[in-house]
């Protein structure tokens, strides 16, 4: 019954202006120094993973968008990660908080160092809103795979706890999701060397966060 209605679901949810982009996942190009662009089998691979895990039928090419292209509506789901320092204009800001007042969602994945900027830019986007932490208890934890600690611990990073953020709008839907000192992306790649049981954490984190965004 699951995979049925994730099927429904995701072909009712898009928003989309084209098309031929219904199932493909847009990487946030940004501005201000960090490296946006890390990492460049994460989406392939996710990808791959929610197809089988799923029955989705994502494309494993990833898409490109910047904060101020009209071509982000064109995307149901965002990824954003890097290190270092971002910057959003008041254009961008703008038009990433229509985005996903529309039907958008963004995920934010701190890939060490992206914080401090992060927190500062995001109140460009949603000056009124604050990012709440999402319990153990939350929904997104338990909704396909369980959970029961909350945000699974991927890498090391300042060996704080992992935390996972949420902004939601007015009705409760959740807009972006932002995860801190966990990394669950770096999870999703090759590159990191990972033992396969933290590998296996990451990837069904990742089909939660979809199952949840495609059906809350």
């Amino acid at each position: 019954m699951k995979k049925i209605l994730i099927l429904i679901v995701l072909c009712n949810c898009c928003f989309l202006n084209a098309v031929e982009n219904e199932h493909q996942i847009a990487r946030l190009h940004y501005k201000g120094g960090g490296d946006w662009y890390n990492d460049q089998d994460i989406i392939p691979n996710i990808v791959t993973f929610l197809n089988s895990s799923l029955q989705t039928n994502f494309s494993i090419i990833e898409a490109t968008v910047t904060p101020d292209d009209q071509k982000l509506f064109d995307y149901p789901f965002i990824f954003m990660t890097g290190h270092g320092t971002m910057h959003f204009n008041q254009t961008e800001a703008d038009n990433i908080r229509t985005y996903l007042d529309r039907g958008g969602f963004l995920y934010v994945d701190d890939d060490y160092g992206l914080d401090n900027s992060f927190q500062n830019e995001i109140k460009k986007v949603f000056p009124q809103k604050e990012m709440i932490e999402l319990p153990a208890s939350h929904e997104i934890f338990h909704c396909f795979y369980d959970f029961p600690e909350g945000l699974p611990k991927i890498h090391k990073h300042d060996d704080k706890r992992p935390q996972a953020f949420g902004i939601f709008d007015d009705n409760g839907r959740l807009l972006l999701l932002y995860t801190y000192e966990s990394n669950i992306s770096d999870g999703w790649s090759n590159v990191h060397e990972d033992p396969e049981n933290i590998k296996e954490l990451a990837f069904k984190f990742g089909v939660n966060l979809f199952y949840y965004i495609m059906t809350q």
